[in-house]
């Protein structure tokens, strides 16, 4: 069968699995099920991340996720107040001026609210390790070959933007192995002064490296479109794509008003096609070498939905567990089962291609030159 020959995924399959994960990780605060979505794109990635330099960076997005839940529980225990009647420890009461009535710094933790605190910052965190697992699967370069006409010059500036993280992770890859090579250690605190500054050189440069290839390739031109065609396709585009951003706010928050979610998601879908059916009109554009939309395309982008839809059709009081009173959380089955159904892509994504003296880590960045040099040219 020919869609099972080794080749990477197309990008826009793995971009919307990892986003309906996150769509599904929005919309619950149960600890149990968060950890599931973790460990389903921990394994998937560990499965399917290609030899590249970019494959490392969900380790990163996964350290920032555990800095966000001890962010949020500081946050709390400074400014807290949330009700409670198990308290943990209690500190001392900082007066504040009368016109910052309603905030308070110290006072007593409970266990309720550190709970609270805890189960929002573990949302945060699962959404930045699905962020991360669409990065270590595969390149933003590849994605913007499949952008349509109408976003393709912000696409250009967004694949720069998303590279810097890519390009962070080998720079410390890189940084590394040149301090081990001159006998110096290289982990502990005191030495991340050390490296704090090359990485963010480094991963600057190539950025900037990466914009001067790109627009020297003719990336981000407008092409022969006339000027009322680019501006009906950035208002029908950018009315759409704000009207699909505002319409999370009904759709994630509970205290939204009732109705408010999908007619803003339907209409702003509709607005957001109709400004890529204009700018198909602007032409200009060639592709070499396009990634297919096959089969297992189609597969791994239904597990994510199917996914999401379990977790958005379960039952309010298990998705959101009860702080107080502080109840265990429990386990809702059909959205779990629902979760399991998105660790199918490790099985049904198509092999990768092998690579020429796997071991070698210059063999793995010779890979990812040559698909950056595919992509730009």
């Amino acid at each position: 069968m020919t869609h099972r020959l080794p080749r990477l995924l197309h990008p826009g399959a793995w971009w919307l699995w990892a986003t309906t994960l996150a769509i599904a990780a929005s919309r619950t605060t149960n600890p149990l099920l968060l950890v599931a979505i973790i460990a389903i794109t921990g394994y998937v990635v560990a499965s399917r991340r290609p030899a590249s330099p970019w494959s490392a960076s969900y380790a990163m997005f996964l350290t920032i996720g555990l800095v966000c839940i001890g962010v949020r529980l500081t946050l709390f225990a400074l400014v807290g107040g949330a009700p409670g009647t198990h308290i943990l420890v209690r500190l001392p009461v900082v007066p504040l001026p009368h016109w910052m009535a309603g905030v308070r710094l110290g006072g007593p933790i409970t266990a309720e609210g550190l709970a609270a605190s805890a189960y929002d910052g573990l949302r945060l965190g699962v959404i930045l390790c699905c962020i991360g697992a669409a990065n270590a699967l595969t390149s933003p370069r590849r994605l913007l070959k499949s952008l349509p006409g109408a976003l393709y010059e912000a696409g250009v500036a967004v694949t720069v933007a998303l590279a810097f993280a890519p390009q962070a992770v080998a720079a410390v890859g890189r940084l590394r192995a040149a301090r081990r090579i001159r006998g110096r250690h290289d982990r502990g605190v005191r030495r991340i002064r050390g490296l704090a500054i090359p990485v963010l050189e480094g991963a600057l440069d190539r950025s900037v490296d990466l914009a001067a290839a790109m627009d020297a390739r003719g990336f981000g031109r407008n092409g022969a479109a006339t000027q009322r065609v680019r501006r009906t396709t950035a208002a029908l585009t950018l009315a759409g794509l704000l009207a699909m951003v505002a319409s999370t706010y009904g759709l994630v928050a509970r205290s939204a008003p009732a109705g408010l979610g999908v007619p803003l998601l339907v209409g702003g879908a509709a607005l957001t096609a109709a400004g890529f059916i204009v700018g198909a009109k602007r032409g200009g554009r060639t592709r070499y070498r396009p990634d297919p939309w096959r089969l297992p395309e189609w597969l791994v982008a239904l597990t994510g939905i199917a996914a999401a839809t379990g977790v958005l059709l379960g039952p309010a009081r298990e998705l959101w567990p009860s702080t107080y009173p502080l109840v265990a959380p429990p386990l809702p089955a059909v959205p779990f089962l629902a979760l399991l159904v998105a660790v199918l892509p490790a099985w049904i994504a198509p092999p990768l291609p092998r690579v020429r003296a796997a071991g070698s880590t210059t063999a793995a960045r010779s890979v990812g030159s040559r698909q950056a040099v595919r992509v730009a040219s």
